[in-house]
């Protein structure tokens, strides 16, 4: 058995004993990204204190992309690509998008990547999460402040696709989530409020103001909340409809501009 292996199996066995689940998937990205076995060590020691692969790596896989991560920043999650899918099949050409509550960019990285000659405009209130979000989105325009308010007012009245991945679990649940996400991961990228749904309508409500004629605003959510967002989009003046994907265990809600002549 050579040295790689043996050091492979090891690792392994370190992770599976602290609980994770791909341990030996794990073992194999972390042997990869390890320049030095001093760092290789260093590593697999935070993986097994509990902080997210990701961020141990520094990048998170999304939508066929390497999306660089941070520690203390939200880590993109698989059933998000379905927001992303949605939204590109809405986009015109030449699309103005706005990500509000980006985090590390992976949405907009991911749309840029898919569209082509894209207008990028991106948001978020964690400083850690807008440094990500720079260096992931080097042709963007991102914002460091709250929602709609570090928006330039040449915006208003000009977005294609308005994507939202804002935090919707409820503040009571978020006890109860893995300790990944619970302890190393912004509270403000996961608190939504009492029902997880406080930003959502507060999106929803100040949207009209910033979509084009025909714009879509397209938020993120669970299936069991998706009534109420799906509410906040109509209540807020747009068509709402939603999308969902079982094999993603993902659901998009979905609201339209209508034509300024039909107003």
């Amino acid at each position: 058995m050579t040295l790689r292996l043996v050091r492979m199996s090891v690792i392994a066995a370190r992770l599976r004993a602290a609980g994770c689940v791909f341990a030996e998937d794990e073992a194999r990205l972390l042997i990869s990204a390890a320049p030095t076995l001093p760092e290789l060590d260093a590593m697999v020691d935070r993986r097994v204190n509990g902080l997210p692969l990701e961020q141990v790596l520094g990048w998170a896989e999304f939508c066929g992309l390497r999306v660089a991560v941070e520690p203390g920043v939200f880590v993109p999650r698989r059933r998000t690509e379905f927001l992303v899918r949605e939204a590109a099949a809405l986009a015109p050409p030449r699309a103005v998008i706005l990500d509000i509550c980006c985090g590390s960019g992976a949405v907009g990285a991911a749309l840029t990547a898919s569209l082509d000659q894209v207008d990028l405009y991106a948001a978020d209130l964690d400083p850690a999460a807008v440094k990500c979000a720079r260096q992931n989105l080097p042709i963007a325009s991102v914002f460091e402040g709250d929602l709609f308010q570090p928006l330039p007012t040449s915006l208003r009245g000009r977005v294609d696709i308005l994507v939202v991945n804002a935090p919707y679990v409820p503040s009571e649940e978020i006890r109860l989530m893995p300790p990944e996400a619970r302890l190393h991961e912004p509270r403000m990228a996961l608190d939504g409020g009492g029902d997880g749904l406080d930003i959502q309508r507060q999106v929803a409500a100040e949207a009209l103001q910033w979509l084009a004629p025909r714009g879509h605003l397209l938020i993120e959510t669970s299936e069991r909340q998706a009534p109420e967002t799906v509410d906040a989009l109509s209540r807020s003046g747009l068509e709402a409809w939603l999308r969902h994907d079982n094999d993603l265990s993902a659901t998009v809600a979905i609201g339209r501009m209508h034509d300024a002549e039909n107003d």
